[in-house]
């Protein structure tokens, strides 16, 4: 792994042997170039790009049957949170995910797990003050590099598994023929801890998943000079909501029901259909969720100009039942059925000119649109005669308080909220890399997005980076990036609040639309090999927002919803060390953050009135701030036996306190181990053992409380696990 603050554009090496035929040498080189040539369309100038390769991945722990989350938390200033979220320095999500630099569209999936590490040549985690052609989602970019058949032939079918039931068969080949090369890899999963656990045991009750990922890669050099890329991918993953034990009922704010008292919370519980309890393990809510997705790319390399033109599109749908109505309502004072689905399309059009030594001048356009379709069905309890949108005395003579709302009825009442939109989102921008001098690049440009979807709105946005590198074991940046991104709004929530008014869920709040966030984002950094093997990093952030953009989990559904502070601030530091020899590799990373928003200007109806007043006027932590963030890890290769080893340490997660997010979890450590040997029998057998937080280390992600929180969740217990490959 290693980190770095410029580009320099290279291209796999890969020696000819005898054996190779003319035509073969031909189809190598041209592939060099083009992919150097698509290397440099895109430039990293001045940001943070932290690499993980294909060897780093199968080093650690788990090797390539980890999530992609559990890859890109070992960069730095990453947090993990719960189903599955990372956030990147103090942002939550804001993830931009891209396919060899093709950017793929934002999904509904909040838990799954679209991208496959074992289908990666490498991974960029890029971050800080970002060159003028990222748009849109700027907490991050992932860019994954896949792998090729022409220069990485062969592959290998396996079998991984062992606690919480898991099993994982995969496979994956490439390979070439003629001017054209393939790689394509699957694999299915299925176990017992699809979700974090909601009471930290180590088997959860009802929380089985089970999940398919495929993907296809296949190029054509059509000539010296071109080429064409086809990518196509699918994921299908079905989640059981896990369920704890031991529970019933308790009253619900605000309302009092027909049953009797509770004495857990020394309130009425709700009553449905005649019943007011209902053990909490025998609840069945379930989600599932699917993406496709394909990119289709033509590739020019013609002298001084590198063009490439993509169009992609991608499916993503999520679909939320509640299983047990009467114990939903009973919990929750709601039983929701979701189906949310969004289908996106769209063109990406960039070029890079050379003109001399001294300029790079680089281009791009994006248009992408989206088709929005949301469903949902409700039952609800009404709390006036009735039912909902009527606003009637309250007539229930069993509330203890008549200034309470009451419920008058134990029927469970449909409500339907169905609703359809088409979205569209363009940017264009264009940039100038000049070398002022030998060690010394200027990288200046601009960019114009403007989207329309629930809000139309638009920016011009400068980017400016400078990369000073006065040796060759030194390089100092600092850059000014003016950010522009829209609220996810394939996740914006259709819903007619009045349609659930005098209902268990009414609310008095607005629902004003989610804007786009606008932000102001510098950063300084500085990186040093010490020695051939030791290279150290640190690097400076500050960021101030305007309607900052953060999302929740609200009710039942694990559907994230976004909502605006109308400010924000962000700031931290970053240290990195690298230490890398041919058997021996290890790295640590360090980083500090703090993040807070004021005044909640959207999506008002799902919050409190005490929330909603305090953080009109107190600057609070954003839930996902987590102050000190630590990774590290080491591997050491003795002949074909791989030892590793890494950790994860963080500080918690905010929490609800004395005011909201005003305290967080306790801080955490995790400690991974495993080992590999390669025998070379049947052409080649590998062998791994891992075991995954080996202290069985208890630690709560979140605990239900903090703004935008909805449930309690815990990290995976300690798991033992064992695999079986044959290269291919």
């Amino acid at each position: 792994m290693r980190r770095s603050f410029f580009l320099a554009s290279s291209a796999i090496l890969l020696v000819a042997t005898p054996a190779f035929s003319q035509a073969i040498e031909s189809v190598t080189v041209t592939a060099e170039k083009l992919a150097a040539a698509r290397s440099g369309i895109q430039t990293q100038l001045g940001a943070s790009t932290y690499t993980v390769t294909a060897t780093d991945i199968a080093s650690q722990p788990g090797g390539d049957n980890l999530q992609l989350s559990s890859v890109i938390l070992q960069a730095p200033g990453v947090a993990q949170d719960s189903f599955g979220q990372l956030h990147v320095r103090g942002e939550h999500n804001g993830l931009q995910y891209r396919l060899n630099g093709i950017i793929l569209p934002e999904g509904i999936s909040v838990f799954g797990q679209t991208l496959d590490p074992r289908l990666a040549e490498n991974v960029k985690v890029i971050d800080g003050a970002l060159p003028a052609e990222y748009g849109n989602e700027t907490g991050g970019i992932i860019d994954m590099q896949t792998k090729s058949g022409l220069f990485a032939p062969g592959g290998q079918v396996g079998i991984y598994g062992g606690s919480h039931s898991t099993l994982t068969p995969s496979f994956d080949y490439g390979g070439s023929t003629g001017s054209l090369n393939y790689f394509v890899s699957g694999d299915y999963t299925t176990g017992a801890l699809g979700i974090e656990s909601p009471d930290g045991s180590s088997n959860p009750r009802h929380d089985r998943t089970k999940q398919y990922h495929g993907f296809g890669f296949v190029q054509d050099i059509l000539d010296q000079n071109s080429s064409l890329t086809a990518i196509a991918g699918t994921s299908d993953a079905m989640f059981q909501i896990p369920d704890q034990s031991g529970l019933q009922p308790g009253g619900i704010d605000g309302i009092v029901g027909l049953g009797p008292l509770s004495a857990a919370s020394g309130d009425y519980v709700l009553k449905a259909n005649g019943q007011t309890a209902f053990p909490s393990e025998q609840l069945d809510e379930r989600q599932r969720e699917i993406t496709d997705y394909a990119i289709l790319s033509y590739l020019r390399s013609d002298g001084h100009l590198d063009t490439q033109v993509s169009v992609f599109g991608r499916y993503s749908s999520l679909n939320f039942t509640p299983g047990a109505n009467v114990g939903d309502i009973l919990y929750n004072g709601l039983a929701q059925a979701a189906y949310k689905r969004d289908v996106a399309y769209g063109v990406q059009t960039e070029g890079a000119w050379h003109l001399g030594g001294s300029h790079t001048i680089r281009f791009g356009f994006l248009g992408q649109e989206d088709d929005l379709l949301s469903t949902t069905t409700s039952l609800v309890l009404a709390t006036a005669s009735g039912g909902p949108l009527k606003t009637v005395p309250n007539p229930n003579p069993l509330c203890r308080d008549p200034a309470q709302t009451c419920q008058t009825s134990d029927v469970p009442l449909t409500v339907l909220d169905n609703g359809a939109a088409h979205a569209w989102a363009y940017g264009v921008y264009a940039q100038d890399e000049w070398k002022l001098f030998s060690t010394l690049t200027l990288n200046y440009g601009v960019r114009y997005d403007q989207y329309k979807a629930f809000n139309a709105e638009n920016q011009i946005s400068p980017r400016v980076n400078l990369v000073w590198k006065p040796d060759d074991a030194t390089a100092i940046h600092m850059g000014y990036a003016r950010y522009f991104s829209p609220p996810p709004y394939e996740n914006v929530a259709s819903t007619d609040i009045a349609l659930f008014d005098n209902t268990t869920v009414a609310t008095d709040h607005t629902d004003d639309t989610p804007q786009a966030e606008r932000a102001d984002y510098s950063d300084t950094g500085l990186t040093r090999k010490l020695t051939d093997e030791l290279s150290l990093g640190l690097d400076g952030y500050f960021k101030a927002d305007s309607h900052l953009v953060d999302e929740g989990q609200f009710g039942a559904p694990i559907i994230l919803t976004p909502f605006n502070y109308q400010f924000g601030r962000q700031y931290g530091g970053e240290f990195t060390a690298n230490y890398n020899t041919t058997d021996f590799n290890a790295y640590l990373n360090a980083s500090y953050e703090r993040a807070a928003g004021k005044n909640i200007t959207s999506s008002e109806f799902e919050f409190s009135a005490d929330d909603l007043a305090y953080i009109a006027g107190h600057y609070i932590p954003l839930d996902h701030q987590q102050i000190i963030s630590l990774s590290g890890g080491t591997s050491y290769k003795w002949e074909n036996t791989v030892f590793s080893a890494d950790f994860l340490y963080g500080s918690g997660l905010r929490t609800g306190g004395a005011t909201p997010n005003g305290s967080h979890v306790p801080g955490y450590v995790t400690v991974n181990l495993g080992v590999s040997h390669t025998f070379d029998i049947a052409g080649g057998l590998t062998a791994r053992l891992d075991a995954i937080n080996v202290s069985d280390s208890k630690y709560e992600i979140r605990d239900g409380t903090g703004v935008g929180v909805g449930a309690p969740q815990f990290g995976a217990r300690r798991g033992l696990f064992a695999g079986l490959s044959k290269a291919l």
